[in-house]
């Protein structure tokens, strides 16, 4: 069967099946309802913007926040599952100037900003029900008709609540700070925004150095290094380290100076006229490169601790409006700050020369009237990581702006002690990535001055300065006596009121909220708290669990623990799981231009939506690391999960038809069929393995176990209970089997239900189950079954097989041909006779016998373990080694071994087994070691032949769509060596086929024929049709 479904099944076809199950009985709201009055498990749906259609981003967080609540449900919580939307902020702007063509701040403004709000609010949903398609289905359950929505009025009310709480305790303040922004949307970023994903990637621009002219020395200059030349008409100062040295160099006829530890970089043999430290350069003054002298105060030399000696001069041009540190050390001199920059990243008429021109586009033109006037010393491009907007993709400045802030930074104390309360996925987060983060929280600027967003409820006074802040709808009506419709701009600023502190007149400040701020309010925001659901949100806060992508340690997660340590005191979440990234199968960014990957709703119609929930939850990628993806892997998953087990349910359903056997659910004890005990120990051991890494949230484990039971109940007990199966008539001991192979088909169902959904919900009904496998508790297989005594032994045999094939396949002998004998030694003889018949049906081999030993075809090696010894013993190291490949050592009785003079621990050398030189038929895994007789002679020949002739029937009758019972008729067509086969093994052959009659001649109307290719003799046509005497 093609995964694509050509074939009994089509994976694909039996999930929409399900899915049309599942809406009919409405089998999600029956998993919820079924658990009224349980105990709540809480997880939070961090709200996606529904601008645009999902990507495996979305799809894998999706899997994962299904798996949880589905697995949590069966465990006997309720886990209520609901959707939301992230509606405002700078992603559905900048989606509608797209759409409207805009093409800057101004265009909205005289568009409207009311009939902009309202292009906002009909794009904000423009794919909701394209969201709604496609999780559905994905399986994941999750409930949409109550969704939450950013936008709605009851959500804005609880954000403005949460921000007038941090208000009240201090944690807000409106300043002027250095902030990342916007010149193309021209509002202000917070930090963490600016380094969202790939925030910070290469740019290249233009740097320079710019010889600053010493006022009272017209020949000397101080060179100072730029990467932002446009900032140069706001220098107010040049900043040295105090304590490196400083030279004045001759250059032509003038003097420069640098710090000495930068001249090599500069200049090839310099003569340095003068030598002093950076302190002492302090206070010396020099004339503007651009304008003139802004202030008595500025243009002077000044230290500071920042300035280092790596690239440029050591000398650093100061410009305090547009970089932090250069604003803290302006404020240490009481230097001025100009910023002759507008909103919109242009000049402003303060530098007349360049007015009007954006900064990036007039760098050039500065360069060369530098280099025109001889201030230009030297201009090169570079290539360097540089911030960019996170969603219209322009590069970011840093810029002094007046915006509201939470004083994050007050907050770092409370905010590792809450952060010591979450478990964190992968554990390296919680002290690594998140925890670096919050110990070094910076003030968060939550205001923008853009137009959808919940509105920065402030009130200021327009004449003495008051300011109110209000926490909810009803405080601004009792205000200004006037229903409140509608919390967005421009509606709310029609609310003024009377101050009242004066006669002056309250208006609301201009600005909204950081979208990031509204979905750091979620949890409390989504149930409208505190003006409803009280009771309900402290009894559920924090949530148990949340997952979202690695970079939202700094978005999401952030804002979430700021917001609830700044209200609450408290942490927000007890378990938060960071996935990395999915890229392309060639290892770069997927891209719907490069169209780099597969359509995701196309690749869940060919294989399934399980099996690319299995490829993706299995992955690396669930611990934080990026992977490369590809449909290969979606494909394979479907050959090694879905195609395996659901043959076993086929055969079983099939072979149980034929007896008509009905499960009775008494599996007998105790159990006599050492094959029985051990699958239901495999069943057990899933079961609690699959709890035990569901509690560190390990799916790559889970999923690898799942595939081992799949393989143990399809290659290991069907395949060895296929005489047991196919025997006539339905005895005790096929009837056990029979029972066992339902208990753990059933259960095993029921187990698989939160890590492939559908795949469990159509085995479960193929089981006969009238009700969901999503309706049940999760099994508790009995402990009794255990016995790792069994599994220890069930797995030397299992490696034993594969290195008896493994010699097989080096010496170039097929499997097909029988073998008179192997020797197995490092093995219990009582357990390798009692599977001795097994094993010699497996392997094809007439004999299995054990020995005593294995001295005859293997030898101890003693191999050290460089790694630990080469530090330890030093030059001691190479006699030691010497005498060690020699065999000139001796253990000692504490397991040591002593050579060359030297105790080597017994963790610092391992012992070994190895094949002798001459030998190329014995193979040896763990410590066992296995001889193969290997000599073929004619009889084994015909053996292998005729198992040959046996296979490319069976597939005759599979590619003539015969069922198992059907008896046949078949025609072996071929020469003298075709005769010998079948006079020694014709009966053989036809109970392998249930074969009616062998012919040697054309049957008439043949089903299906072909023609196979023995290890000896001329080709063979074979022939097969439905028995005439059926």
């Amino acid at each position: 069967m093609s995964t694509e479904g050509s074939g009994p099944v089509r994976f694909p076809a039996m999930e929409d099946a399900v899915l049309e199950r599942w809406e009919k009985e409405k089998t999600f709201e029956q998993s919820i309802s079924a658990r009224e009055g349980k105990p709540v498990y809480v997880f939070y749906d961090g709200p996606p913007f529904a601008t645009g259609l999902p990507h495996y981003g979305h799809i894998l967080t999706s899997y994962i926040k299904d798996v949880i609540p589905r697995y949590q449900t069966m465990l006997g919580k309720q886990v209520p599952r609901r959707w939301g939307w992230d509606c405002h902020g700078l992603p559905v702007e900048f989606e509608v100037e797209k759409a409207m063509g805009f093409k800057s701040k101004r265009d909205i403004l005289e568009f409207g900003v009311e009939q902009f709000n309202d292009e906002c609010r009909e794009l904000v949903l423009k794919y909701a029900d394209d969201w709604r398609g496609f999780v559905n289905r994905m399986g994941r359950w999750v409930d949409f008709d109550g969704a939450y929505k950013t936008m709605d009025n009851d959500y804005m009310e609880s954000v403005l609540w949460g921000f007038k709480t941090l208000h009240d305790k201090g944690h807000v303040y409106e300043g002027g700070k250095i902030v990342p922004y916007c010149v193309r949307c021209q509002t202000v970023l917070s930090n963490f925004e600016a380094r969202l994903d790939d925030a910070f990637r290469p740019r290249r621009d233009m740097s320079a150095y710019v010889k600053f002219r010493q006022q009272d020395r017209p020949d000397t200059f101080f060179l100072a290094w730029t990467t932002t030349p446009w900032t140069l008409p706001a220098n107010v100062a040049l900043a040295v380290a105090a304590d490196e040295n400083y030279v004045c160099i001759e250059h032509g006829e003038e003097r420069l100076w640098l710090a000495e530890g930068c001249l090599g970089g500069l200049f090839d043999e310099p003569v340095i006229l003068e030598r002093c430290t950076g302190a002492e350069l302090a206070g010396l003054r020099y004339l503007p490169v651009v304008g003139e002298v802004i202030d008595a105060s500025a243009h002077r030399v000044v230290t500071a601790d920042f300035v280092q000696m790596g690239d440029g001069s050591g000398i650093v041009h100061i410009a305090p409006a547009f970089g932090e540190d250069d604003a803290l050390l302006g404020q240490q001199y009481e230097l001025p700050a100009p910023n002759p920059v507008r909103d919109d990243g242009t000049f402003s008429d303060a530098v007349a020369q360049y007015a009007g021109q954006n900064i990036f586009e007039a760098t050039p033109r500065i360069l060369a009237d530098l280099k025109s006037s001889g201030l230009l010393f030297k201009q090169e491009q570079i290539e360097h990581n540089y911030p960019h907007c996170w969603r219209c993709d322009n590069p970011l400045i840093y810029r002094a702006v007046e915006s509201w802030f939470i004083r994050a930074s007050a907050l770092r104390e409370q905010l590792v002690e809450n952060n010591s309360q979450v478990n964190w996925v992968p554990e390296h987060v919680k002290e690594g990535r998140f925890g670096d983060w919050i110990r070094n929280a910076r003030d968060w600027a939550v205001s923008r001055n853009r137009f959808w967003g919940a509105p920065i409820p402030v009130w200021r006074c327009d004449q003495c300065g008051t300011v109110e802040v209000m926490g909810s709808i009803a405080q601004i009506e009792a205000r200004s006596g006037r229903k409140v419709e509608d919390l967005h701009v421009p509606h709310i600023d029609e609310h003024r009121f009377a101050c009242q502190c004066c006669e002056g007149t309250m208006s609301r400040v201009t600005g909204v909220f950081d979208c990031w701020f509204e979905s750091g309010a979620m949890p409390f925001a989504s149930r409208h708290y505190p003006f409803e659901n009280k009771q309900e949100f402290e009894q559920t806060f924090p949530a148990d669990f949340i997952v979202e992508y690695l970079a939202q340690t700094r978005g999401w997660f952030y804002t979430m623990m700021v917001i609830s340590t700044g209200c609450f005191e408290q942490n927000p979440f007890k378990n938060a799981m960071c996935h990395g990234v999915i890229l392309a199968k060639d290892g770069r960014k997927m891209s719907k231009r490069l169209k780099n990957y597969p359509n995701p709703m196309d690749l869940m119609q060919t294989h399934g939506s399980d099996a690319l929930r299995v490829a993706l939850l299995a992955s690396p990628v669930c611990k934080g690391e990026d992977i490369k993806f590809s449909e290969e892997s979606v494909r394979d998953v479907v050959r090694r999960y879905h195609l395996l087990f659901w043959n076993c349910l086929q055969f079983y359903k099939t072979f149980t038809e034929i007896d008509q056997f009905s499960p009775s659910g008494d599996l007998g004890q105790p159990l006599d069929n050492v094959l029985d005990h051990y699958l239901l120990h495999e069943l057990a051991a899933l079961e609690s393995d699959i709890k035990m890494w569901m509690e560190s949230l390990d799916f790559s484990k889970i999923y690898s176990r799942i595939e081992v039971f799949i393989n143990v109940l399809s290659t290991w007990y069907l395949r060895l209970n296929k005489a047991r199966i196919w025997r006539d008539g339905l005895d005790d001991d096929k009837r056990q089997c029979y029972e066992v192979l339902h208990y753990a088909l059933s259960n095993f169902a029921r187990l698989l239900a939160p890590f492939m959904p559908f795949l469990a919900e159509a085995v479960y009904t193929e089981l006969g189950y009238a009700d969901s496998v999503h309706l049940q508790d999760w099994p508790s297989i009995d402990r009794q079954y255990l016995s790792y005594e069994l599994a220890d032994e069930m797995s030397s045999l299992r490696n034993l097989i594969a290195s008896v094939r493994n010699v097989r396949e080096t010496n170039g002998v097929s499997q097909k041909f029988p073998l008179r004998s192997i020797r197995v030694a490092g093995i219990e003889q009582a357990v390798l006779e009692r599977y001795a018949q097994f094993l010699e049906e497996e392997l094809n081999v007439k004999q299995v016998q054990w020995a005593a030993d294995a001295d005859e075809w293997a030898q101890p090696v003693v191999v050290l373990i460089f790694s630990l010894l080469g530090k330890r013993l030093g030059p001691a190291m190479k006699a030691v080694t010497t005498a060690v490949k020699a065999g000139e050592y001796v253990i000692d009785e504490q397991g040591g071994l002593v050579a060359a003079g030297q105790t080597i621990q017994p963790h610092e050398f391992e012992r070994r087994l190895t094949v002798r030189d001459t030998l190329n038929n014995v193979g040896i895994v763990e410590n066992m070691v296995v001889w193969l007789d290997l000599d073929i002679d004619a009889s084994l020949k015909r053996e292998g032949a005729v198992r040959e002739l046996n296979r490319r029937l069976q597939d005759l009758r599979k590619k003539a769509k015969l069922g198992y019972t059907e008896k046949v008729d078949i025609a072996v067509l071929g020469g003298a060596y075709v005769d010998e086969i079948l006079v020694h093994h014709e009966d053989w052959l036809k109970s392998q086929l249930l074969v009616q009659s062998l012919l040697r001649s054309d049957l008439e109307a043949p089903l299906a024929v072909d023609e196979v290719e023995l290890p000896e003799g001329d080709p063979v046509r074979i022939q097969l049709r439905r028995s005439v005497l059926a």
